[in-house]
């Protein structure tokens, strides 16, 4: 499907970053140069690398939309067709979205990622991650710690429906530390997170998933993935537990193809993070960790990458071949603000539209975790949207309102 069906609505403007006061020129303005002084104070580059990246900096303001340079990544032939309709463009008119694709993209490029060599396949990110997770230890063994003690007591389907109403709440807010938004210096972001207030969620609708979770049991969930390091581990916790109880013969992760937005996932991470975790002081971090490796190993958690993932297009420009990959599931759970606008488009849609209007073209089931942090919403109330501009005028990009939202497409 390479174009937006729906007979009820026209495609509304997308998010620009040439609009000034606005979260996205910030992020064109401000945020992305920070990533770029980050990545060169993280990794020892040599001076023509970083000279590449300092000019990436300049061509955010400068500069205009050109091809890639390279001659060895594997997805230069989508992205000459991303780029073509934009070329000569300055980067504040290129969509939001876009343009921060567009710019991971670009720094890959600027750290020979593709280029065989001493630099091909390292991620520029890679320091972050690890210290993120490092100093979200903590937390990650309280709540395993939690978790084992959750249960005890309750009737076995209380403890069912407690347990996926605290682990869905788990991965929204684990979705809060993002490191493209606040990169870990000064300290462990994570508590701020696990003890989120239920007025918090803006849309909740997990009693709808637990109903529909009763009617699946035994099939096939899928996870699009969205950051590395505590997110990752908070659905960890989710993944093992739908396993485990047999909600779930087997769990499919769809992560990113390369490196991008700082902290997202890839399938090396899922390595990594699991391997630190099994060597962890606590045992219920060990046993979690151990447990997952041998889901792996028996074929129940399957981890597939795209470069889908990390294209500059909304969901429904997907490829024919994973739109099928995806309507084998019974469920998908969609992880993370970028997911959520690449649902949108990164449109500026009226905030009280439903989002199973917009989104009636996904191939699934699917449920929506988001933490709010870019100047899009869908399915909320009038008075909900007047409460939250005047509590918390930063609502939209401040990360401390979510939404758990579940659609079931018209068409299935």
């Amino acid at each position: 499907m390479n174009e937006f069906q729906t007979s009820d609505f026209l495609l509304p403007s997308p998010v620009m970053p040439s609009v000034e006061n606005t979260f996205a020129n910030y992020t064109i303005v401000c945020r992305l140069p920070g990533v770029i002084e980050r990545v060169i104070k993280d990794n020892d580059f040599p001076p023509a690398i970083v000279q590449e990246l300092e000019s990436l900096v300049a061509d955010l303001f400068e500069g205009w939309v050109r091809p890639l340079a390279e001659i060895q990544g594997p997805d230069l032939v989508a992205w000459e067709s991303y780029l073509k309709p934009f070329e000569g463009k300055s980067w504040f008119d290129l969509p939001f979205y876009f343009a921060e694709a567009y710019f991971f993209r670009r720094l890959l490029e600027a750290t020979d990622y593709f280029v065989p060599g001493i630099w091909q396949g390292i991620d520029p990110f890679g320091y972050q991650k690890r210290s993120s997770l490092e100093k979200s230890m903590d937390a990650i063994q309280a709540i395993s710690n939690r978790f084992t003690d959750l249960n005890t007591g309750l009737p076995e389907q209380q403890s069912y429906q407690t347990s996926i109403t605290t682990l869905l709440q788990t991965a929204l807010w684990g979705n809060q530390v993002d490191l493209s938004l606040w990169p870990l210096v000064g300290g462990d972001n994570t508590n701020r997170d696990l003890h989120q207030q239920q007025t918090h969620i803006l849309i909740d609708d997990t009693y709808d998933i637990l109903n529909y979770l009763n009617s699946i049991h035994g099939e096939r969930i899928d996870l699009i993935i969205d950051n590395a390091s505590f997110e990752l581990v908070c659905d960890f916790f989710l993944i093992d537990f739908l396993l485990s109880t047999q909600t779930a013969n087997t769990v499919y992760l769809h992560l990113k193809a390369h490196p991008t937005f700082v902290s997202d996932a890839m399938s090396q991470d899922v390595f990594y993070t699991l391997e630190k975790l099994a060597n962890d002081m606590s045992e219920n971090v060990r046993i979690l960790a151990t447990r997952l490796q041998e889901y792996i190993a028996s074929g129940r958690l399957i981890c597939r990458d795209d470069f889908f993932w990390n294209a500059p297009v909304a969901f429904w420009e997907m490829p024919e071949s994973l739109r099928e990959e995806l309507a084998k599931a019974s469920l998908v759970l969609i992880q993370g603000d970028a997911n959520y606008r690449r649902i949108l488009g990164d449109r500026h849609w009226l905030f009280t539209t439903p989002l199973s209007d917009i989104a009636n073209y996904f191939p699934t089931p699917f449920v929506a975790l988001r933490t709010l942090k870019s100047e899009v919403a869908t399915g909320l109330e009038p008075d909900q949207i007047e409460i939250l501009t005047e509590q918390d005028p930063l609502w939209l990009t401040n990360g401390q309102w979510g939404v758990i939202q579940f659609v079931i497409p018209e068409h299935l």
